[in-house]
């Protein structure tokens, strides 16, 4: 189509529709026109104080404002915030980490950051940085990610609401990430201990408790607390020491398969599937892959890895998924030397991470207090009989041959620290009929088995045996235990081309780390817990 312009241009007429049509397209153009130019001029005639400045803004990747930011902080190396100490007084450092409160006085602002459980306090003097970077910063919703550049400088007074003894004067400071004003959990309610809220109470003035579901529920936000950031790095450290020992030792680190055929423990707690038309479980256990590791010559092998139970489960140390820490070994002699390798790792573990961390262990004292594991230098051990009679002697009413349920653990606990002084102890030579089906029967009593359990503060955290190695016993067992025994073909199979004694054992590393920091739910070291009502987050 011709435009009107070269019409009129060539002389011809234009009708009275055509040039009011025109007339509103310039005049629409033009108005357009306008608004761009009175926004470039607004944007660049505005006072340094009331736009993205290089001081202070919000930023994201795309925006001007990022490219500002990042010219700003450009060579500017992050701090973490546990490095601010006072030998670093006077030098200018770059920091990210979370808004975890404010509060103004006089025209100053008081920041505390938060960086992975640390906290500093960050000072904005409006006559420093000026009226309007102080209202940004003031404006700044709790739980923000922000990222600021100071200087280190000593505080009048000493510091009792942070971790870091020193203070940054701050010159500039950008934000990252808003999080919502309104939050379903304050991290700083979450982090409060049960006395500290029962104090409150006595003082008329309640704080909040943050419920179990609440948390989990919001778990990102409740991972945020400092005994929570302790927690998890413990849990690491028990992984790092369990390696380290086995690997000491000989052992080498395997990974097993989590689909199967068939279940590895007997019974019908397992999560059921379709396997490309096949049925399958998940494991159990790694229990059958780490007895075919040694029927393949590898001699000490240990795993950690997820572990599945579908059991109704709903007590306080129960999940239906969890970190496994399995060990299977060569016995030499005697199944005895399976105990003798728990009796030392265990200690060893224990020792490394008193060593290693002093500061987690204080941060998860300050929100659930509790005292140090007592554990002797040689393990104690007693057979399960030894124990049963400790009960009776106590007027609990036990079966001989049977096992011990939750109160009897706990009661022996106690019974064991009062005539030991120990909290962490074996219990071995326990009855044939609560062992799976692939655990070695005593040679002097088919009553019994060569197993064993570990015990730290009453309750059991590590079971353990000398495996049947010779595939006829074997199927038989397992044909009693309800376990058809073309699911587990290929693993009785193993046995047939020969095998050495062998045994281990397996540990939830949740649990570990539970009972060794006593904590009164599995769910508190589980980082995202799976039970039976809870799939999500």
């Amino acid at each position: 189509m011709v435009e009107p312009e070269v019409l009129e241009e060539s002389g011809e007429k234009m009708s009275k529709k055509a040039a009011k049509k025109r007339a509103a397209t310039l005049k629409k153009r033009l108005y357009r026109k306008k608004e761009r130019e009175e926004a470039t001029s607004s944007s660049s005639s505005l006072p340094e104080d009331e736009s993205f400045s290089s001081n202070y803004g919000d930023v994201t990747p795309k925006s001007a404002a990022g490219r500002s930011w990042r010219e700003a902080v450009e060579g500017k190396e992050l701090t973490d915030v546990s490095y601010l100490v006072e030998e670093i007084l006077g030098s200018e450092v770059s920091l990210r980490g979370r808004v975890h409160n404010h509060r103004l006085v006089a025209k100053i602002l008081f920041v505390i950051l938060r960086e992975s459980g640390f906290t500093v306090q960050c000072v904005v003097e409006e006559a420093r940085v000026g009226t309007s970077m102080l209202n940004f910063v003031k404006q700044l919703s709790h739980e923000s990610v922000v990222e600021l550049i100071g200087l280190v400088s000593l505080p009048k007074k000493p510091l009792t609401a942070t971790s870091q003894q020193v203070e940054i004067h701050v010159t500039k400071m950008y934000c990252l990430s808003r999080s919502l004003l309104n939050l379903p959990l304050a991290v700083v309610d979450a982090a409060r201990s049960e006395a500290d809220i029962e104090k409150s109470v006595k003082d008329g003035k309640p704080a909040a408790r943050v419920l179990q579901d609440t948390r989990l529920n919001n778990r990102p936000l409740d991972l945020r607390t400092p005994a929570n950031q302790a927690l998890f790095r413990i849990q690491c450290h028990v992984q790092i020491a369990f390696r380290e020992f086995l690997l000491s030792k000989g052992f080498l680190e395997i990974h097993t398969p989590k689909l199967m055929a068939g279940s590895s423990e007997g019974g019908s707690a397992v999560f059921r599937l379709d396997y490309k038309g096949q049925p399958a479980c998940l494991a159990q256990s790694p229990q059958l892959h780490k007895q075919m590791a040694i029927c393949g010559d590898m001699r000490r092998v240990f795993e950690v890895g997820p572990v599945f139970r579908a059991e109704d489960s709903f007590t306080h140390r129960h999940l239906c998924e969890f970190v496994g820490l399995d060990v299977e070994m060569e016995i030499r002699m005697h199944y005895s030397e399976i105990m003798d390798l728990v009796g030392d790792l265990f200690p060893f573990i224990f020792t490394k991470i008193e060593e290693r961390c002093p500061k987690e262990l204080e941060s998860v004292r300050r929100q659930y207090p509790f005292h140090s594991l007592k554990f002797l230098p040689q393990t104690l051990r007693l057979t399960f009989a030894e124990g049963i009679q400790m009960l009776k002697e106590a007027g609990e009413e036990v079966d001989p041959l049977g096992d011990l349920n939750t109160e009897s653990e706990k009661k022996l606990g106690q019974l064991v620290l009062e005539k030991y002084k120990t909290e962490f102890y074996m219990l071995h030579r326990y009855p044939s009929a609560v062992r799976p089906f692939y655990t070695m029967p005593c040679e002097d009593d088919s009553n019994y088995s060569n197993s064993f359990d570990v015990f730290i503060r009453g309750e059991e955290i590590i079971s353990g045996a000398q495996r049947i190695h010779d595939p006829e016993l074997l199927e038989k067992r397992a044909r009693e235990c309800g376990i058809d025994v073309k699911t587990i073909s290929t693993y009785i199979d193993a046995f047939r081309y020969g095998a050495p004694p062998h045994g281990g054992f397996g540990a939830g590393l949740e649990r570990v780390v539970m009972l060794l920091c006593a904590l009164n739910n599995i769910r508190k070291t589980s980082l995202f817990p799976r039970d039976p009502k809870r799939l999500a987050p």
